[in-house]
């Protein structure tokens, strides 16, 4: 019979109490007797044969009856006592597979639910919720990664057919402006494509990079020289800030950390209208070198902060986005994030809230 673990803890302590009886009757038996008797020839009574018989079954008895009273109560206690901390244990136990099963099913919602019973069964539970929070969690992102993935796919899948549709009816000539549209929709798949590869790549720590030692300046430049046309065009200012004394070098693959500040303008001029300014500020510091793109933008509310860097995230899912970019979706920050980390480095943001900007910084070891 398949018996459950609260019986089988109250059985095994009715055996370890039995086997504690025996043990102890036995024991009395054997040197009760023995030290009686030495007892009683100290005291004079060895050549009382008669005497010393009657005291010897008197002691048995006494002994015995006392003794057997005695491991009654305390039986009866003992069991008392492990049957309810067995209970205790049980129901804790129970309410344990409860929630594994509702976690199962899909519901992560505090599934376990008990009265304290103990530090290490508390901590368990506390654990198991936790755990079933951060699924939930999971669960929340892969849905909302499916839904905006499909999204970003559908729009350039449309262009293309409805391109195609318009060539075959005859109402577009396939020409060059015909095949740069088709082009320009290819190439956002492909990027897309290529970015998620990418930041797989990099969380997994499978990310090539090739580096060397680089003047993290050199990369902003070139990095601020390449977005100054797309900023003048929206009219937001772009500064360069890279300080009297020259930053330290750091180990990096600099085609990666261009990418980088490459995203990082891009999700700035995002946020900012006409009027607004993006500073980036490159600078030296006892563990290294830091890079900051702070911009005076929409800026960030306190509870998205923690969710900028998950993929296809966005606080304001109605914002303007740039149509030959996948930026806009949050991969660009999931991917700037990911090749920061895997160079040694960390990617912080800082916003005080909606309307006064944020900051992205990056900060390298030196190399």
């Amino acid at each position: 019979m398949n018996r459950s673990l609260t019986h089988r803890l109250v059985l095994a302590q009715v055996a370890v109490i039995a086997a504690m009886t025996v043990t102890m009757v036995v024991a009395a038996l054997i040197i009760g007797p023995a030290v009686f008797d030495q007892h009683m020839h100290e005291a004079g009574h060895g050549e009382q044969p008669q005497l010393l018989a009657h005291a010897q079954e008197a002691f048995r008895s006494a002994g015995l009856a006392s003794m057997g009273a005695g491991v009654a109560l305390a039986v009866l206690a003992a069991v008392g006592a492990s049957a309810f901390v067995t209970r205790r244990i049980g129901r804790a136990l129970d309410a344990l597979a409860r929630g594994a099963d509702e976690v199962a099913q899909g519901h992560y919602d505090q599934p376990v639910r008990m009265q304290p019973t103990g530090r290490e069964l508390d901590a368990v539970a506390r654990t198991f919720n936790a755990m079933a929070g951060q699924i939930a969690g999971t669960e929340a992102t892969r849905r909302r990664l499916l839904t905006d993935l499909s999204h970003e796919m559908r729009t350039p899948i449309a262009a293309i057919q409805v391109t195609l549709e318009a060539v075959e009816d005859g109402v577009t000539p396939l020409d060059d402006a015909t095949l740069d549209t088709l082009r320009a929709q290819t190439r956002r798949l492909e990027r897309l494509a290529t970015d998620l590869k990418d930041v797989s790549a990099a969380e997994e720590g499978r990310l090539d990079l090739r580096r060397e030692a680089v003047d993290p300046a050199d990369v902003v430049r070139a990095a601020t020289g390449a977005a100054a046309a797309a900023y003048g065009r929206q009219g937001v200012r772009l500064e360069l800030d890279v300080g009297e004394d020259p930053p330290a070098r750091v180990r990096a693959d600099p085609s990666r950390l261009g990418q980088v500040v490459d995203n990082l303008l891009r999700n700035a001029l995002q946020h900012c209208t006409a009027g607004d300014g993006v500073r980036i500020e490159v600078r030296s510091c006892a563990t290294g070198t830091t890079v900051a793109v702070s911009d005076t933008g929409s800026g960030i509310a306190a509870e998205h902060l923690p969710h900028v860097f998950e993929r296809f995230y966005r606080a304001d899912p109605g914002r303007r986005r740039d149509p030959e970019s996948v930026t806009g979706t949050g991969v660009g920050l999931s991917i700037s994030q990911a090749i920061v980390s895997a160079h040694g480095g960390t990617l912080d943001v800082r916003s005080d809230g909606p309307g006064t900007g944020a900051t992205f910084t990056i900060a390298l070891p030196p190399a």
